[in-house]
């Protein structure tokens, strides 16, 4: 499989692109007024505490008070109990685990982690972890055994990262020290600093995905700011330096996502509806808290049986909707209407292709069995906002529903507000302010309108009014 990692640069935002056999497969965008607060640190001072929720909210100097979970508090007191664990007014460390979503503040978090290349330190932990991705046994006990031998005494608990798999006890002795050297760096920041202040900021978004995705499997990362290719090539020289020669500068002079087509992706992510290429379709309805995606075989028909043409739509869909996930960064509870299969071995089938695609994605996934009706129930944690979210906003009209009054449910409310006004004692002129769209249905029935007011009725197509709205104005 042939990756490349793409990364377009401008004034207002960064964007990065990561294509597998020329196919998009994850898109990452930073913008210079929304910046990500994922992985930072805070330092922070509880402002309420909730024992019946067991949770707390703190000021961390964010726009919202942050959210704190029971399970998410480290007490010197050993209380398991959120009211015992914390006081009111106690000045506290956090990392924000979770970016602000609509009407809620970021989630925080004490148990801080600080990622490298190869390891995560955890400071308050103790134990030592291996990725489950790693998949030979040999391999993942010399890790541990690694680990654990350099670790010797020293405070704090290690994840050994997928990407460790084969590095040398150097690399990981060196990043070891490097990520105890910035825990102790963060404390010493954090006694002097006022509280509600940032103590610690993570790594921006090129080098995060230097860290989390460029590897000996990545062929080219690609960069058409100069400034960017300077900054990443020293970075890489540090962490990965047998990989330095994978970064390059794009010289051409057309903007470097046209030329790869990834504009084009982005713009059919904008949309609900998305081929599949057999000829069916999914549809994905995109709510706060979760999403709903339908499976349909469009006009694909098949060549044998009715069951052959919904596998091999659900099969295509299964592999799709892991794909658009990542893309769209969609997280909370998926419900996923696939279309109903009388074959036990086909559910299984396509359940298994679903659990397949979705190992590649980072975030933490859970899938349960395909019910008898076709539905498949999954989590994806959701750790920042989906790409919908960041890209748009909800219409000012419809305000998020995808729908709006229709023309005659508009016109029936404009008769009966002209009755209740009673303007048949009016001796003078109505006029009524519609949207463009809307207008020329009036218009067709303005001898209807004429009947109820018995006067005369103008109809005036404003730009500044929106469909739903409208102006009566009696003169």
């Amino acid at each position: 499989m042939k990756k490349e990692i793409i990364v377009n640069r401008s004034e207002n935002e960064t964007r990065v692109a990561i294509l597998e056999d020329a196919k998009l497969t994850d898109l990452f965008i930073e913008r210079l007024e929304s910046e990500k607060i994922v992985g930072n640190i805070y330092k922070a001072k509880v402002e309420a505490i909730l024992p019946g929720l067991q949770s707390a909210f703190v000021d961390a100097g964010l726009e919202k008070n942050v959210y704190l979970s029971a399970d998410d508090v480290i007490s010197s007191k050993n209380e398991r109990k959120i009211e015992k664990a914390l006081s009111k007014g106690e000045e506290i460390l956090i990392q924000i685990d979770k970016e602000p979503l609509g009407t809620k503040g970021a989630k925080g978090n004490m148990n801080v982690s600080l990622p490298g290349r190869f390891l995560v330190f955890m400071p308050f932990e103790k134990h030592i972890g291996v990725s489950k991705n790693i998949e030979s046994k040999e391999e993942y006990e010399r890790l541990k055994k690694l680990v654990q031998g350099i670790k010797g005494e020293s405070t704090g608990g290690f994840i050994v990262r997928t990407e460790a798999e084969d590095a040398t006890e150097s690399e990981i002795k060196r990043e070891m020290k490097y990520l105890q050297r910035l825990w102790s760096s963060i404390n010493q920041r954090a006694e002097k600093a006022k509280v509600a202040s940032l103590i610690h900021r993570d790594l921006g978004l090129v080098f995060q995905t230097v860290r989390d995705y460029f590897n000996e499997e990545t062929d080219i990362m690609l960069i058409d700011s100069q400034k960017e290719y300077e900054e990443v090539i020293d970075f890489v020289k540090i962490v990965s330096p047998e990989l330095v020669s994978k970064v390059q500068k794009h010289h051409g002079k057309t903007n470097i996502f046209k030329a790869y087509g990834i504009e084009d992706e982005i713009k059919k992510l904008s949309s609900s509806h998305v081929t599949l290429p057999s000829g069916g379709y999914i549809i994905i309805q995109e709510a706060e808290s979760l999403c709903a995606i339908d499976v349909n075989t469009g006009r694909f028909k098949g060549r044998k049986s009715q069951e052959e043409t919904v596998t091999v739509t659900n099969v295509e869909a299964a592999r799709e909707v892991a794909r658009q996930l990542r893309l769209r960064n969609i997280g909370g509870i998926i419900v996923i209407d696939f279309i109903d299969m009388r074959s036990a071995r086909n559910r299984q089938k396509v359940l298994d292709i679903l659990k397949n695609s979705v190992k590649g994605d980072k975030a933490k996934i859970k899938i349960w069995p395909i019910t008898k009706l076709g539905l498949i129930e999954m989590t994806r944690e959701r750790r920042r906002e989906s790409l919908f979210s960041l890209l748009g906003e909800k219409c000012p009209t419809c305000q998020g529903l995808g729908i709006v009054l229709s023309k005659e449910s508009l016109f029936i409310n404009i008769c009966n507000e002209l009755k209740h006004l009673k303007i048949e004692r009016h001796a003078g002129k109505v006029r009524i302010r519609l949207a463009p769209n809307v207008a020329p249905y009036f218009r067709e029935r303005i001898q209807r309108l004429k009947k109820i007011t018995g006067v005369d009725i103008e109809i005036q197509s404003s730009h500044d009014i929106a469909w739903e709205d409208y102006q009566i104005i009696i003169e």
